[in-house]
C-alpha cells in the first residue's frame, strides 16, 4: 500500500517525522519528536546519553517502527515504504556491521554487488574507497586483524558504495584519531556539495558546531531546541568565564568571587571553574574580586558561548560522555 499523495522522491524534504512516539517497557526513548530536514542539509541531533537520539535514528532508517507518529524519508512512509526507503539511504552505525572474516576489499566489492554493480564496477568502488580512507593495503587483510579505528573507516567506507541521497550517520567519528575524524568529513563534506542530505548524532560538540547547519536537541525523548549552531548560541544571551583554579586560588575562593556576577550556578569541570555571565561591562570588577581571591590575569579565560554551554544550559549535563548513546 502506498502511504499517501505526500509518497515519492520529489518532495522537498529529505526526512519529515511528526510526533514519532517509542517506548521500551516503561521507558519513553521518543515522546513525540518532530523533525522537518530539507534536502542537501547536514542536520545535527544532539542529546545525552538515553536522551531518544539512536532510538529516532532507528526508526527513520526503517529498522525500528515506531508506536505511532509518522515518519517520512525522501518522500516515503519509513512503515508502508520501507523498501524505498531503504534503496535512498546509507546508514553507519555505532558498531561495525561488516563481515571480520573476509578482507575489507571483499566486504566492498559484495555490498557493492548485493546493490546490482557489476563485478567490475563494485571492484572500481571498492578501490576508489579504500583509498579515501586510506586502507588500500589494510583492505587486503581480513577484517578481524583490523584495529578500531580502521574498523571504523571500513564502516564508512560501507555506507557510501552506492551513493545514497540522504545518508544517517550514528557517532560516525567515535573512535577515530583525528586524522581518521579529518578524513571522514573530507569525504561527508564531498557528498554533501554533491546534494546528499546528512542526518549526524555526534558526542564532539564542535564537530556539530562546525559542519551541521541546523541542530536539535533532544533530552529524555523530546526535541527540547532547534535553530543553526549561531541561533543555539546567541540564545543564552551570555559569555563564559573560566577560571582555572591552582597557585592561589581555591576552588571557595573563585566560587564566592563570582556568585553576584553569574547568571547561574558556577560548575567544576576538571581544574576549571566554569560561570556563565551576562553582563560584560562588569568584567572589569570582577576580574578584580578575582584578582582579590588570588587568581593571575593568566588563569582567567572569557569566552562567547559554545555549543558545550548550550548543551549544559538545555539538558542540565556536560558534554556527552564516549560511549553508546540511546
Amino acid at each position: 500500500m502506498r502511504a499517501n499523495s505526500h509518497s515519492g522522491s520529489g518532495s522537498e524534504l529529505a526526512v519529515e517525522a511528526i510526533d514519532l512516539r517509542r517506548s521500551f517497557g516503561e521507558t519513553k526513548a521518543a515522546d513525540g519528536i518532530s523533525l522537518t530536514i530539507p534536502r542537501g542539509m547536514v542536520f545535527g541531533l544532539l542529546g545525552p546519553n538515553g536522551a531518544g537520539k539512536t532510538t529516532t535514528v532507528r526508526i527513520l532508517t526503517t529498522l525500528l517502527r515506531p508506536d505511532s507518529g509518522v515518519a517520512r524519508v525522501a518522500g516515503f512512509d519509513v512503515t508502508e515504504e520501507p523498501d524505498e526507503v531503504r534503496r535512498r539511504i546509507g546508514l553507519v552505525g555505532q558498531y561495525a556491521s561488516v563481515d571480520e572474516i573476509i578482507s575489507g576489499r571483499q566486504n566492498l566489492i559484495l555490498i557493492g554487488r548485493l546493490y546490482g554493480m557489476t563485478s567490475s564496477q563494485a571492484k572500481r568502488r571498492a578501490d576508489e574507497l579504500l583509498e579515501r580512507f586510506d586502507l588500500l593495503e589494510p583492505g587486503k587483510k581480513a577484517v578481524k586483524t583490523y584495529s578500531g579505528g580502521m574498523r571504523r573507516r571500513l564502516d564508512l567506507a560501507a555506507s557510501l558504495v552506492v551513493s545514497p541521497s540522504i545518508l544517517f550517520l550514528d557517532e560516525p567519528t567515535t573512535g577515530l584519531d583525528p586524522n581518521g575524524r579529518a578524513a571522514t568529513w573530507d569525504v561527508i563534506s564531498t557528498m554533501t556539495k554533491g546534494g546528499t542530505t546528512v542526518l549526524l548524532t555526534t558526542q564532539y560538540l564542535e564537530e556539530a558546531d562546525r559542519f551541521a547547519e541546523k541542530i536539535a536537541v533532544i533530552d529524555h525523548g523530546r526535541v527540547v531546541a532547534e535553530g543553526s549552531p549561531a541561533e543555539l548560541k546567541a540564545r543564552l544571551g551570555r559569555s563564559t568565564l573560566v577560571v582555572h583554579l591552582g597557585g592561589g586560588l581555591t576552588e571557595g575562593a573563585a566560587t564566592a568571587a563570582v556568585t553576584r556576577f553569574a547568571a547561574s550556578a558556577p560548575q567544576r569541570r576538571g581544574d576549571e571553574l566554569v560561570v556563565s555571565i551576562d553582563d560584560l561591562a562588569g568584567t572589569a570588577e570582577l576580574i578584580k574580586a578575582l584578582g582579590a581571591a588570588g587568581a593571575t590575569l593568566d588563569q582567567i579565560h572569557i569566552a562567547k558561548a559554545s555549543m558545550d554551554d548550550v548543551f549544559f544550559e538545555l539538558t542540565g549535563r556536560d558534554r556527552m560522555p564516549e560511549g553508546k548513546a540511546a
